[in-house]
């Protein structure tokens, strides 16, 4: 079945805006990975008084919608100041695309992530915030879930309440996730356990991730 975008995100497909690099950029950030198909380079020049957005672009390695949402966000960025970009959610880009594919939902997600992950590097090296270095626990993992939507609900797991279970074993770098679905999401179920194993195999210290789905209660047999 062919995916259907919004005319906008065509538009920011054939004509993405603010493509390249900043000359002179106070901060440069990448988030996403090659291998997985998507990725976004964000380069921004801050004005260190107000902490103003003066100019972004980005460089994008992924599919159409990973283009269009880079494209908006600095669309969406430019002018900010960080504390603003800090509160952007992705729904923020979707929105300004009139809407996004139910399985491209989490290219807006990389887009923000990418984007507030520069302003977090700026902050570091201009001493307004501290390197965060963090253990492999539950709680990391249950931050990374955050980034994962389900592609029909557009809400993360966490917002869904469906992560049933998070399993450590910090000696082998293992993390197991058992996640309940219901009829309705069994056809998204690969393209899940792929965003949950690209998100938490990015933490520290993670070797291997192994995800489960139950079934809901509530499911037919």
């Amino acid at each position: 079945m062919a995916i259907k975008y919004s005319n906008k995100v065509i538009e920011h497909f054939m004509e993405p805006q603010n493509v390249g690099e900043v000359e002179g950029a106070d901060v440069i950030a990448t988030e996403g990975s090659p291998a997985c198909g998507d990725m976004i380079t964000f380069s921004l020049k801050i004005n260190p008084e107000t902490r103003v957005i003066e100019d972004v672009k980005f460089r994008s390695f992924g599919c159409a919608s990973n283009i269009a949402t880079a494209s908006m966000t600095t669309l969406l960025a430019k002018g900010k100041t960080t504390e603003e970009i800090k509160r952007m959610r992705h729904r923020d880009i979707t929105k300004s695309l009139d809407g996004l594919p139910a399985v491209k939902m989490h290219c807006s997600v990389l887009a923000v992530d990418a984007l507030k992950s520069a302003v977090h590097k700026w902050e570091v090296n201009h001493g307004l915030a501290v390197e965060e270095k963090p253990e492999l626990d539950r709680r990391e993992v249950w931050k990374a879930l955050t980034d994962v939507l389900n592609p029909r609900t557009g809400l993360s797991l966490v917002e869904a309440k469906v992560v049933n279970n998070i399993e450590i074993e910090q000696d082998e770098g293992r993390v197991f996730i058992e996640i309940m679905l219901c009829d309705l999401d069994e056809m998204f179920a690969e393209a899940m356990e792929e965003e949950i194993s690209e998100h938490v195999q990015a933490l520290p210290g993670v070797q291997k991730v192994l995800v489960q789905f139950k079934r809901c209660e509530h499911s037919s047999a």
